[in-house]
């Protein structure tokens, strides 16, 4: 039998992936919400995400190289839903009257989302550039 283990199958790691963005993104609010209460475990969720995005992405990234992946899943997105959620949350640090501040982790989590989706566009350009369509 032909059977795809969990760790190759790209529909797993696109579901995963969306698990964790919502997971993330649901502490992150609650943390500005409650004023940071919620850092300490964003920290934690920050590097499983950006561990299972880098995976996902480079599971893509590899399946496109090799002529396998052909469907479109943007990322750019993601990059949106960051951006607005991150522009959101610098607007509530400086206008909010409860203590709140920005965390570093959703911030440098923001730049890897960015350089992970630089570097894909990158790569997508070189492929088709590489690979027109007949």
């Amino acid at each position: 039998m032909n059977k795809k283990s969990l760790l190759t199958d790209f529909d797993f790691w696109r579901y995963l992936i969306n698990v964790w963005s919502l997971v993330f993104f649901a502490a992150i609010i609650y943390d500005a919400i409650t004023g940071n209460v919620a850092e300490e475990a964003l920290k934690v969720f920050s590097i499983i995400y950006i561990g299972a995005l880098a995976i996902y992405v480079s599971n893509k990234e590899f399946e496109r190289w090799y002529h396998h992946h052909r469907r479109q899943h943007p990322g750019e997105a993601f990059v949106v839903i960051w951006s607005v959620l991150v522009v959101a949350l610098l607007l509530w640090d400086i206008t909010a009257a409860q203590a709140y501040h920005l965390p570093e982790t959703v911030v440098s989590s923001y730049i890897a989302v960015l350089t992970i989706l630089a570097i894909t566009r990158k790569s997508r350009q070189t492929y088709q550039a590489r690979y027109p369509k007949n």
